[in-house]
């Protein structure tokens, strides 16, 4: 069905924000797959500092990643101390870049001129 031209910009773009992967929508792990897809891996304590979350916070958001299939942890030992350290899955980053994507392209529609505004797209 083809779409009416009378939508509003942000529904033309790609759909609504509710259909925002929730998983990676959260701010906490949304913060988590962007650290993990720039640098990886990265232990448990380095995002621990890197986004200033309580040891309880990071776990229960790391779990709902791992349950999701987004992130693998993998556990051992270092000098006879436990060191965990996570990564982002394949399936991981291309939820990460499908996110991505569908937030650009909302971004790009709630910036876009409409026509029924005199001066649409210039700035006062």
């Amino acid at each position: 069905m083809p779409r009416s031209p009378s939508r509003p910009p942000l529904l033309r773009a790609g759909g609504a924000a509710s259909s925002l992967d929730n998983v990676i929508h959260q701010r906490v792990r949304l913060g988590i797959a962007a650290a993990l897809a720039a640098e990886e891996p990265l232990a448990f304590t380095d995002l621990k500092r890197l986004l200033d979350l309580t040891d309880g916070n990071l776990s229960a958001h790391l779990r709902k990643l791992e349950e999701a299939g987004y992130v693998s942890c993998d556990k051992s030992f270092r000098r006879r101390r436990p060191l965990t350290r996570y990564r982002l899955t394949l399936e991981g980053r291309r939820a990460l870049e499908e996110y991505l994507c569908h937030m650009e392209s909302l971004i790009g529609a709630a910036r876009a001129p409409r026509g029924d505004q005199p001066n649409a797209g210039t700035r006062n």
